[in-house]
């Protein structure tokens, strides 16, 4: 995500890191191509005898615009609901943290910094599952080495380390050490994890409808590459100007909607999640008492991952 003060009005045309404009120079440059093209040739007489009016390419690029703004409303509501399942789960692992630590710390140390280190680890192995990593080499650090071999040999070690949470919830209440309560609050918190990760794989395996996008993106290079021919003989020479302005808007629109579709990726825009894993680490680990800490993590050239 890309982290960085807001620029001024200089700093609005040259700064290229946080911006689209990567992504989609290559088609700038051929729809630019194509205008100089296209007003070069009017200039000497060619498409005489034709005219196309502009007014169909105002009211296209209107239509053009409603249906970019819609679909990118929809890929932003995507990140969005990433964004809210991850500041659940922080809440969620923070609360279990401090919960077992009034229940168990006491009477069980060994539990609880078990429990809040498994936590940890099921943060960190969410992570790798979204972005198609390794889980169980994510979470291995956290558990201790039987538990960290055998979680190689299941499909979802995620899943996994909230069931072993639960396993070790369910002891504690047949020993005793918890209240069936207390046992029933802490065991809802494992579930609302559960729920959060369902979630995360609802987002992640389900992108926008791929017909939509299609759809958006013929339409908005049909526009770009039909427009020149549209504005030559109102504008002239000034065509190329005009033209490049209107394709890095749509361009532009349609490129920031395929990134904000995909949150949980490594684009500049998408959600900085090792950052949030980063949080739950330290705030867990804190409450352990373990010094010193792991440090936040920092920008790096503005982008927070």
């Amino acid at each position: 995500m890309i982290v960085r003060p807001h620029p001024g009005i200089l700093g609005l045309f040259y700064i290229m890191r946080g911006s689209i404009l990567p992504l989609i120079a290559g088609r700038l440059i051929l729809i630019l191509l194509l205008s100089c093209a296209v007003a070069w040739l009017h200039q000497h007489g060619w498409f005489a005898g034709t005219h196309l009016n502009a007014v169909p390419f105002s009211l296209f690029g209107l239509a053009l615009s409603v249906f970019l703004g819609f679909r990118n409303n929809i890929c932003y509501d995507r990140w969005w609901e990433a964004r809210k399942q991850w500041g659940e789960l922080l809440y969620l692992l923070r609360n279990l943290a401090r919960e077992s630590q009034v229940m168990l710390a006491a009477a069980e140390p060994a539990l609880q910094a078990r429990l809040v280190r498994r936590s940890i680890g099921f943060a960190h192995a969410l992570l790798a599952r979204l972005r198609g990593e390794d889980e169980a080499a994510a979470a291995r650090p956290w558990v201790d080495a039987d538990e960290g071999h055998a979680l190689g040999q299941r499909a979802d070690a995620s899943d996994t380390l909230l069931l072993a949470l639960n396993m070790d919830l369910a002891d504690a209440l047949r020993r005793g050490v918890l209240s069936d309560i207390v046992y029933q609050g802490l065991l809802q918190r494992v579930a609302d994890c559960a729920a959060v990760q369902a979630a995360c794989e609802r987002i992640h395996n389900t992108p926008a409808p791929f017909a939509y996008s299609l759809l958006l993106h013929r339409t908005a290079w049909l526009f770009c590459l039909l427009l020149p021919f549209g504005l030559v003989d109102v504008l002239g020479p000034f065509t190329p100007l005009v033209v490049i302005i209107v394709a890095y808007t749509f361009f532009g629109l349609d490129a920031l909607g395929d990134e904000l579709q995909e949150p949980f990726g490594l684009s500049d825009n998408s959600l900085p999640l090792r950052a949030i894993v980063r949080t739950i680490e330290i705030d867990l680990l804190d409450g352990l008492g373990v010094q010193p800490l792991p440090p936040s993590l920092k920008t790096s050239d503005y982008v927070l991952r």
